[in-house]
């Protein structure tokens, strides 16, 4: 038993990537049976990470059940792996949703299994690697482990377009990557002047009392590798493509934790590592946040395919993210946190339930469809629940982070109150937009007569989407069990952020004397 509490993030981290070597060793004539070892790995892998979350102390900021060691000890580079209250939930949403993703596939991936299994697999730990490495080094090294599965999942099982998708991911995810590993062995290297070691530890990085010329651009090294991982707008255009493309189970994964990954970077690295840098930055971030809500969500509206259309709103609810995590209050980034799980789960359910109709009708447009309620009842049940809980209906969990985000933004002393008018504004037109394509597929009259012959989900369908609805109503009814895992953590970011904060557009003095409008930071906060 100490051995495993010892090292259960390793032992969580690397099962996936077990069960995908040991899927190598099986003929891929046998479909059946590595569908059944690929659910057996992910699905054991999410009831051992259960004791990670239940015995999770939320009250303390430090880094539990961290594992260390040395690796490469010539270079200062550990294997080096912990969970605090930014990481612990997105950790959990990454093992949750793995079974219901491969769960998801029985039907729908009959090509190559064997190889589709072991990308996900492999992308499995590659995800979980990056919310737990402690380690610059080990970090860089699972966040590009990500990038060559979703590259072959995109590629191998995508729609007509899957290379041109494929290779737009790629690029453009390749290129922030050699950015911020430009900005890492910077990091390096100045705490190697600085005190004549050489590390890639994070936290002994976090330390480091940087210059605030040198956190402005290497602020810019990292935000941008980020920023397109969200994507922030206008980095966003590879995203649509991706999902589009992409094999439902991709599109789940791709929407669920992927994205999550650039919105995980900034708290974890741009805001506490860079704080001067954050506050110079914040107005931009803040606007094109903005813009992003505004811009994904009338882009959404005009969509004629459903999953593009899921694909755009993924543009508007990141952006939701982005501002609370920039407000700096607690309101803003606990609501950004929980809004990541929300989206990942609101979300994937929407990406589920469109891969379950295309499955039966091999066709996403969506005037293709129109009064199949009556031939599909319960799917048109919980496609209601997914659509309402994504436009953020009150008692489901859009509701929660979406107002914990507006709340804590119109409380912020860096956001201005009419950028979070103008955000909010983007919930009215979520509702117009997701509304408008539940209406148009499934009431009125049907006017393709293969609808209706349309069958309604079956038991495996069920159990894939009813364990998401249960967290849907779960946090939007009572989210303070996961929120209260993130309070000392988000509390030592915001204690870091202000107490770094001591930008200055301008010397003070000059500008009373000048009459100069200048920016101040309260430095005793």
């Amino acid at each position: 038993m100490d051995f495993y509490w010892s090292h259960i993030l390793s032992i969580v981290t690397f099962i996936p990537l077990v069960g995908a070597f040991l899927i190598l060793l099986i003929p891929k004539e046998s479909k059946n049976l590595i569908r059944q070892i690929a659910m057996i790995t992910v699905t054991f892998d999410f009831l051992i990470s259960l004791p990670i979350f239940f015995n999770f102390n939320g009250q303390i900021a430090t880094m539990q059940f961290v594992e260390k060691f040395t690796w490469i000890a010539d270079l200062g580079i550990s294997y080096n792996v912990g969970l605090d209250g930014i990481s612990i939930l997105l950790y959990m949403l990454t093992t949750f949703l793995a079974p219901l993703v491969v769960l998801s596939t029985w039907s729908a991936i009959q090509k190559n299994v064997k190889e589709f299994m072991f990308f996900l697999l492999l992308l499995q730990t590659g995800m979980l690697g990056v919310f737990t490495s402690l380690d610059f080094f080990l970090f860089y090294v699972f966040w590009e482990l990500m990038l060559i599965p979703m590259y072959f999942l995109i590629g191998v099982w995508g729609g007509e377009r899957r290379i041109y998708a494929a290779v737009k991911f790629f690029i453009y995810t390749m290129f922030g990557s050699v950015l911020m590993l430009v900005a890492i062995l910077y990091l390096s290297y100045l705490n190697y002047t600085a005190t004549g070691l050489i590390t890639f530890d994070i936290e002994t990085i976090l330390q480091m009392d940087i210059a605030a010329s040198t956190q402005f651009w290497l602020f810019a090294a990292f935000a941008l590798a980020f920023a397109i991982k969200v994507p922030l707008f206008p980095f966003h255009t590879w995203l649509p493509d991706a999902h589009v493309e992409a094999p439902t189970a991709g599109s789940v994964v791709l929407a669920g934790v992927l994205l999550k990954m650039g919105t995980y970077g900034y708290i974890r690295f741009c805001l506490p590592m860079f704080p001067d840098a954050t506050i110079e930055f914040l107005p931009m971030v803040v606007v094109l946040s903005v813009i992003g809500i505004i811009y994904g969500a009338m882009v959404a509206m005009v969509q004629p395919d459903m999953k593009k259309l899921v694909a755009y709103s993924s543009v508007s609810h990141l952006g939701f993210v982005m501002l609370g995590l920039f407000a700096l209050n607690m309101q803003g980034i606990q609501g950004g946190i929980i809004q990541m799980v929300n989206h990942g789960l609101s979300t994937g359910a929407l990406f589920l339930l469109v891969g379950m109709i295309y499955e039966r009708t091999h066709t996403r447009m969506i005037a293709d469809y129109g009064g199949i309620a009556k031939q599909v009842p319960i799917f048109a049940t919980i496609l209601m629940i997914a659509t309402l809980s994504s436009l953020g209906l009150p008692g489901l969990n859009g509701f929660i982070g979406e107002f914990l985000v507006l709340f804590g933004a119109f409380q912020s002393e860096y956001v201005h109150t009419v950028y979070v008018v103008f955000s909010a504004t983007g919930v009215i037109l979520a509702a117009v937009y997701l509304l408008r394509m539940y209406q148009r597929v499934l009431f009125g009259p049907i006017t393709n007569e293969k609808n209706k012959s349309l069958t309604d989900l079956n038991a495996r369908e069920l159990v894939v989407i009813i364990p998401i609805l249960i967290f849907i109503v779960w946090l939007g009814i009572y989210p303070k069990p996961f929120l209260d895992k993130t309070t000392a953590s988000v509390e030592q970011v915001i204690r870091t952020v202000e107490s770094g904060a001591k930008i200055r557009w301008t010397n003070i003095e000059d500008s009373k004397q000048n009459d100069i409008p200048v920016l101040t930071i309260n430095e005793d906060k």
